[in-house]
């Protein structure tokens, strides 16, 4: 017998949140829920899903903050966004979180049951697909996975998690600035928030690692009154 196919769904909507759980459920589909973005965060770190499903207006962490957080982790996990807001920005501004889907409200609980099941099955072919693990910078190399930065001389420097996850949000948004509250957001989850001081550290680091000169970075930028942006126009 095959395993009943995970899926998170995160909705602060309680009435909607119960026929969306049950008509998965009768589906066949094993469903957890959260009603905040918080929570959300907290059970997809503890269990592995095939698809996650996310309200965009919730208290706590909103939908487009989750879906971020989530694709620093795990760039395979089809998303889907379920939302009140339908202008093209807003389905734009979701797709670039990195959502698969967009499901404006109100809607068709069968046309979701039908989305649901087209995601999940992509998401499976997915599972497959080399994940986007490694990146390079200059003559070095840095591993997500295992959180090593591979040097020109082939010595390996230790990186930690939040300086990995950091490189990763600053990367995947290459080119663009990222504002100090999506770092604190996204990286620290609202568990602790550190200092501005404290990100302008990581990038001092950052600097130390990557930039040959790092007074004068070319990689690594603060954008004074925005936050930060990595550079990079070899990719």
């Amino acid at each position: 017998m095959m395993s009943k196919k995970r899926i998170l769904l995160a909705e602060d909507e309680e009435h909607l949140l119960e026929a969306i759980k049950l008509n998965l459920e009768l589906e066949g589909y094993k469903v957890s829920t959260a009603n905040n973005g918080k929570k959300a965060l907290q059970i997809f770190k503890e269990e592995r899903f095939n698809l996650v499903i996310l309200d965009v207006m919730m208290p706590e962490v909103d939908g487009f903050v989750v879906a971020e957080t989530i694709r620093l982790e795990n760039t395979e996990v089809p998303i889907m966004f379920l939302t009140a807001k339908n202008t093209n920005e807003d389905k734009i501004s979701g797709l670039k979180k990195g959502a698969d889907d967009y499901l404006t409200k109100p809607f068709n609980l069968e046309e979701l049951i039908l989305r649901v099941n087209n995601l999940v099955k992509r998401g499976l072919k997915g599972e497959d697909l080399k994940e986007f693990n490694s990146y390079k910078i200059g003559e070095k190399t840095i591993h997500f996975n295992s959180f090593e930065l591979v040097n020109e001389d082939g010595s390996i420097t230790a990186l930690t998690k939040k300086e990995t996850m950091l490189l990763k949000l600053l990367i995947e948004r290459r080119n663009e600035a990222v504002s100090r509250e999506q770092i604190l957001e996204t990286v620290w989850n609202y568990d602790v928030y550190p200092s501005t001081r404290t990100i302008d550290n990581f990038i001092l680091t950052f600097r130390k690692y990557f930039e040959p000169d790092p007074k004068n970075p070319v990689y690594f930028h603060s954008i004074r009154g925005v936050g930060y942006k990595f550079t990079d126009n070899q990719h």
